[in-house]
């Protein structure tokens, strides 16, 4: 009898209780209702800035401009440079055509009055003033000249360090080319490379910051941060002030490390976990420093200052853009992805002017326009972009002035060097005077 009592209570509560989608048990859409209501959304979309801001604000500048900025440049920052070009074309350097040149940042290495660059197959060029080649070295296998490495450069008076997305570590004469020591990475570089004393630090695509003796290449301290499946392609960045380092990873971290042992002293996540599970393509600009903060942006709409102590947030603002930021004083230069030139006061991220750039295009265009840096010079802002055309803004009235044509597809961030103005395309550098 108890026997089958027991079963009559268990059917009972089976038919009452169970699986009904309108009983109080928990079921599968019970439990996604409960998640959705504990979700709080912190990283939230924003909208893009696609609107002109104090457009007819005048801005002067009273800092004085320098003409080192491009030179074993610790902070990141080119501040106001000294230049004010005829931009009348004086050569051309030539070489093989570069893979996929739309893909990276490439850079100019300068050496005393020389210019040191690479090209498809690996071949480190370095040309004089009057684009003579001085010296054309290549110490790459006929396998590896098939990959089509890209090459990272970094340098002090006697040494070239190169580092490439092959994994491959090497250092060589800066003024003869020749081999001092080659090393091999368990995974391909994708970095700045910044020397300080005698050590040589550059990041990895797993997200490894590695440091190495100038010498001989032989690793001293690597400190991993958090991994990705998604390897991007845009070069990560490091900034050294007062013996630490601060850098960026793939997934938006700022992590400060302690730069004579590769201690962790801070690391501030600026994605939300939920942005990693859709797999979107973050793109970061380069890290500047500014005496006691460090400012970035990225395409998610982001622009962030952060306590160069702590990490912690200062401010953050809603602009969307890749490209390296300029501080002068108490102002922060930067471009959007949709062509506004955005000037921040630095201490508290307002949006101080607000100027839209192509209007100069044909209205159909500008979609596909987007900026790939850009300089801010004595009297102007000079943005290159990746239909080959160099913009040239008043910075007083934010108004571009110029369009000239240098190529047809990609052109690199403007460098000055001697009072030149270079460019790189996928198969040359123009030197502008």
């Amino acid at each position: 009898m108890s026997k089958i009592f027991k079963l009559l209570l268990i059917f009972i509560f089976i038919t009452n209780c169970s699986f009904h989608k309108n009983s109080k048990f928990w079921n599968k859409e019970n439990i996604e209702e409960e998640k959705k209501e504990n979700i709080t959304e912190i990283f939230k979309k924003e909208e893009k800035l696609k609107f002109e801001f104090n457009p007819n604000l005048k801005i002067q500048l009273n800092s004085r401009a320098v003409n080192n900025s491009f030179l074993k440049n610790f902070n990141n920052n080119s501040g106001r440079i000294n230049y004010n070009g005829k931009l009348e074309s004086l050569s051309k350097y030539k070489f093989k055509k570069i893979k996929d040149f739309y893909q990276y940042e490439p850079e100019i290495t300068f050496n005393q009055n020389n210019i040191i660059f690479f090209d498809n197959e690996g071949s480190i060029l370095s040309f004089d003033n009057k684009s003579n080649l001085i010296w054309k070295k290549n110490f790459y296998s006929k396998y590896e000249k098939k990959q089509n490495p890209f090459l990272f450069f970094g340098y002090n008076d006697k040494i070239l360090i190169i580092a490439d997305n092959i994994a491959k570590l090497y250092a060589i004469n800066i003024n003869t080319g020749k081999l001092l020591w080659s090393k091999n990475n368990n995974a391909p570089f994708n970095s700045q490379v910044k020397i300080y004393k005698d050590r040589i630090y550059v990041i990895d695509f797993e997200n490894t910051l590695r440091a190495y003796s100038i010498n001989d290449g032989k690793e001293i301290w690597a400190r991993k941060t958090q991994g990705s499946l998604i390897r991007s392609q845009k070069r990560l960045s490091l900034v050294i002030l007062n013996e630490k380092i601060y850098f960026n990873n793939s997934l938006g971290d700022i992590s400060a490390i302690d730069i004579n042992n590769g201690n962790l002293l801070w690391q501030t996540p600026t994605q939300s976990s939920l942005a990693f599970d859709t797999g979107f393509f973050l793109k970061t600009s380069d890290v500047v420093a500014d005496k006691d903060a460090l400012f970035f942006s990225n395409n998610q709409n982001q622009f962030f200052s952060l306590d160069i102590q702590t990490g912690n947030l200062n401010w953050k603002q809603e602009i969307n853009s890749n490209l390296r930021p300029v501080i002068i004083n108490d102002l922060i230069f930067t471009i959007s992805l949709e062509g506004y030139l955005i000037i921040i006061e630095k201490n508290t991220g307002n949006i101080i002017r607000s100027n839209y750039l192509l209007n100069k295009f044909k209205a159909k265009n500008r979609p596909k326009i987007k900026p790939t840096g850009f300089i801010v010079g004595n009297k102007n802002i000079y943005l290159s972009s990746n239909i080959g055309r160099l913009l040239v803004i008043d910075i007083a009235t934010g108004e571009t002035k110029t369009i000239l044509k240098i190529d047809n597809k990609k052109i690199s961030r403007p460098a000055i060097f001697n009072k030149n103005l270079y460019l790189i395309t996928d198969n040359s550098i123009i030197k502008l005077n």
